[in-house]
Formats: C-alpha cells, structure tokens, sequence
C-alpha cells in the first residue's frame, strides 16, 4: 500500500510538468468533442492518432489517450441527454433519462448531474485501480465462461425487465438486437448467417453503426414524421446547477454507480455499457419515485454516468495487469502500447513503472479538468435545443452518415445505417424500447461465444452453466428478477378481492 502510494506521488510529479498537462487537456477537450459528434466514439479517435503518435514519447501519447478515453465518455452523455442520440455506446442510458429532462427544460441539470458523476466515477475508479489492481487481476483470472454467460443473461433480462410498459415488447426488441448480432461469420464454423450474400456484412455490424442506425436516424426519421404536425418551440434550458432537491436525489447515486461500474469494467464480461445498464437497474429498483424513470428521472442519469466512467476505469485496470482488452477502446490502447515495443501485463508494474504511474496520476488531473471546463459550459451545451429542428436533425443525419462511412470506409455501411434507422423508427412507431436492442448487438455476440466455449469445456454438458458458485448466484437474482413482479401482481389481485368480501 504504502509503496503504491509513493510510486503515484512520483507518477503525479511526472504528469504535472508542462508537456504531459498540455497532452490532457488535449486529449479531454479532444474526447469531449469527440464524444459530441454521433458515431466517431474514442476507440476511432484512438485508432487514428496511432500513426500520429509514433515520434511521440509513449508517456504522453498514453496520457493523451486516456484524455481522450474519459472526455469521450462525457462528450457522449451529451448529445443523448440534449439530442437523444448517443455519441458512443456506453452513454445509451444517458438518453433514457437525461433527454426527457432536457424537453422538459432541465437539459442543463442533467448535463451537470452528468459532469459531476463522471468526475466521482473517475476519481472511484482511479483509486480503485491504484488500491486494487492485484485484485482484480486475480478475480478476473477465477472467472469462467459459465459465469460470464450467467452475467450476460443477467444483463438481457434486467434491461427487458423493467424498461417499457410491456415485457413483451421488451423482450421483442432484445430479439430484434440478438438477431441483428447474428449477422456476420459463425465464430466457429465459419457459416456466414444473415449476410444476404454480402461479402461486406461477413465481419458483422458494428455497433456504432446499430447504436447510431437506433437512436440518430431513428430519431431523426421519427421527428420528420411529426414535424408538420407539431410546431417548433423555444425548449427553456433551465439553470446550470444543480439545486438542493436535486442533489439529494443525485448525491446516492454518485456514490453507488462508481463501484457497479469498476466491477464490471474490471472483468471481461463487463464493459461501460453493462455498467451502466446494471446501474440503471438498481438506481430504479431504489429509488423512492420509480413513476419517474423513462420520464426524466435525474438519479438515472446521475448512477449510471457515474458508473461508466468507473468502468472506463477499471477496463483500464484489467488491461494494465492482465494484458486484456474488455472492450474496443481498451483493444486499440492495447495495440498503442505494442506499438512502443510494451506488452501490458503483471510485469508492466516492475518493467514499466514510471509510465504506468505517471499514467495513473494524470488520470486524476484530466478528471479535473474536465470537471472544470464542462461544467461551467454546461448551460452552453444545453443551448443546442434552441437551434430550429430541421437544421439541427439534418446535422445529426450528416455527422451519423459521416461517423457510420469513417468505421471502415465501405458505402455498404451507410446503407445498413440507413436500414437500421428504419427499423429505429418502426421500434418508436410500435412502442419497442430501444435499449434492450442495442444491449443484444454489444453483449449477444459475447453471450453466444462464451455459451459455446462453456459447452465444448463440458463436452457438451448443459449442467456446467450451473456449476460455479458465481453462476448460481446469478441465475437466483435473474429467477427473482423474473417472479417478484408475478409474485407482486398476485398478492394484489389477492388484496383486491379480498376487500371487496370485507365489505
């Protein structure tokens, strides 16, 4: 502990030179913009910057990208609370909760409560990553393919569970999302599914091009629908701060999304997406007024903000001390430090310890930063609503288009895009919640992976799904998830009936 301690007074006084403090304030200026623009997430930005960073020392480059990394997340809550369109897939949440407040002229509170959790989330995560890195390398390695498939049902059933007015249709619009995974290459036979003869579709679909496809085009399809129906109106964009009702519906929040999100974003089955589903879930099973949530509920946005940007956090943790990449931004950081002749692993702490500290530290100072550039423009940000519709939803057609071509350049591409966007405006047209969709396309893939490698462990034994303590714990939370409502429903049939007998 203490020699963990000292090694990050040494990293702090490495990143606090004038060099590494301008490489991130870059990168978080650079990642909140980034994160603003639909479709061009932080593992893009990342991948671009590779070639560009080769004559640059691997410590700043490193600081520049986790800039980048943690401003991308902000920059992408957003847009979904003020357009309803996610800059990256982990602030998918964000648009739940944080748009309804923004029509309802609280755009600025939620892009505070936002800013804030982000900064508690990061502050969490990096000290999690400082006190507990050799933990969570353990745990990571103990875990199975049967829980991780345990942790993905978990997450499909949550989601489905408790979004929207009807389960049905919860569980209609994770199909249509597990289907939409399907497209691609059997991971195993090599049996191209859904691809229509497409040589194109053979890799999949990304999700960003799903993710922007859903909420941008859908959206913006939807809004045309209606447009002539409706007259445009000055949204009122409310005061910046949060007020003394505010905080204490957020304050609880803070504090419980940052470790949802570090757990998750520490094990392979995690990610900021998981986290802040999971966060989103037991933010709405605790809080005093579910009625809210789907209608502006500021702790929605508050816990799972929080939440993602802990999980960036501990993805950063896992990579560090294990060499594992959890998701695709953490992947290309993984490439950037291959790339400088550094393999991330147990040894990175002894090899490479002065990188890796003054990597940590300046996690602290771009949390800072960001906190204090983001939220003073928060009412700024919030003046977006005020410019006429049709510019602003033609704007978010062009830049989606532009960030769904820029994933791998293929006009195929913008066709699926396009596609997929019909499909967003058919979901709102019929009342399918969108989340359960978008959760499918990221987790489905994984699930469907780690059902099989659990499977050909076992040699084909369904029971080896149930035979880890983890596992079992699991599949309990997912059977209570799925009866307490039946159980709830009959008692107060039972209630009713009962009264009008008493009478």
């Amino acid at each position: 502990m203490i020699d963990s301690l000292n090694s990050l007074m040494g990293g702090f006084a490495a990143a606090l030179t004038p060099g590494n403090l301008l490489f991130a304030a870059i990168g978080v200026l650079l990642g909140t913009a980034i994160g603003v623009l639909p479709g061009i997430g932080p593992a893009m930005a990342v991948a671009l910057l590779l070639p560009v960073t080769y004559a640059f020392d691997p410590t700043g480059a490193f600081i520049l990208f986790a800039g980048i990394y943690f401003g991308a997340m902000f920059g992408g809550s957003t847009t979904s609370i003020l357009l309803n369109t996610p800059g990256e897939s982990a602030s998918v949440i964000a648009a739940i909760e944080g748009n309804p407040m923004a029509r309802q002229g609280r755009g600025a509170q939620a892009l505070a409560a936002a800013a804030i959790g982000h900064f508690i989330g990061g502050i969490v995560g990096a000290v999690g990553i400082v006190l507990l890195a050799p933990l969570v390398a353990s745990v990571a390695v103990d875990i199975g393919a049967p829980d991780y498939f345990a942790i993905m049902v978990l997450a499909f059933v949550a989601v489905t569970a408790v979004l929207g007015t009807s389960r049905v249709r919860g569980f209609a619009a994770l199909a249509i999302g597990l289907t939409i995974g399907l497209v691609g290459l059997d991971p195993i036979s090599g049996q191209a599914r859904l691809t229509f003869g497409v040589p194109q579709l053979a890799d999949g679909i990304d999700v960003i091009i799903v993710a922007v496809g859903l909420f941008a085009v859908g959206e913006a399809l939807w809004v045309a629908a209606h447009l002539r129906r409706t007259q445009d109106e000055v949204i009122p964009v409310g005061r910046p701060w949060l007020s003394r009702e505010d905080l204490a519906h957020t304050w609880k929040p803070w504090l419980r999304g940052p470790f949802i999100g570090f757990t998750f974003g520490s094990i392979p089955a995690g990610g900021a997406e998981m986290s802040t589903f999971m966060s989103y879930v037991t933010e709405r099973k605790l809080s005093k007024r579910p009625e809210l949530f789907g209608k502006g509920a500021i702790e929605g946005v508050a816990g799972p903000e929080a939440a993602a940007s802990a999980s960036s956090a501990g993805t950063l943790s896992t990579m560090l001390t294990l060499g594992l990449p959890t998701t695709a931004i953490a992947a290309v950081m993984l490439a950037a430090f291959q790339q400088f002749g550094i393999q991330p692993g147990p040894l990175l702490f002894v090899n490479e310890a002065d990188l890796v500290w003054t990597l940590i530290a300046s996690l602290f100072i771009g949390l800072v930063l960001l906190l204090v550039l983001n939220l003073p423009l928060a009412p700024v940000w919030a003046k977006l609503l005020q410019i006429p519709r049709p510019y602003l939803y033609a704007g978010i057609l062009f830049f989606a288009c532009v960030g769904a071509y820029a994933v791998s350049g293929q006009p195929v591409d913008l066709i699926v895009l396009l596609v997929i966007g019909g499909i967003g405006f058919l979901m709102r047209r019929y009342g399918l919640p969108v989340l359960p969709a978008i959760i499918g396309v990221i987790l489905g893939p994984d699930a469907e992976l780690q059902l099989r490698r659990a499977l050909q462990i076992a040699d084909g034994d369904w029971s080896t799904l149930v035979s880890t303590p983890l596992s079992i714990v699991v599949y309990l939370v997912i059977a209570v998830l799925l009866l307490l409502p039946v159980i709830r429903r009959a008692l107060r049939r039972d209630t009713d009936e009962r009264e009008p007998a008493a009478r």
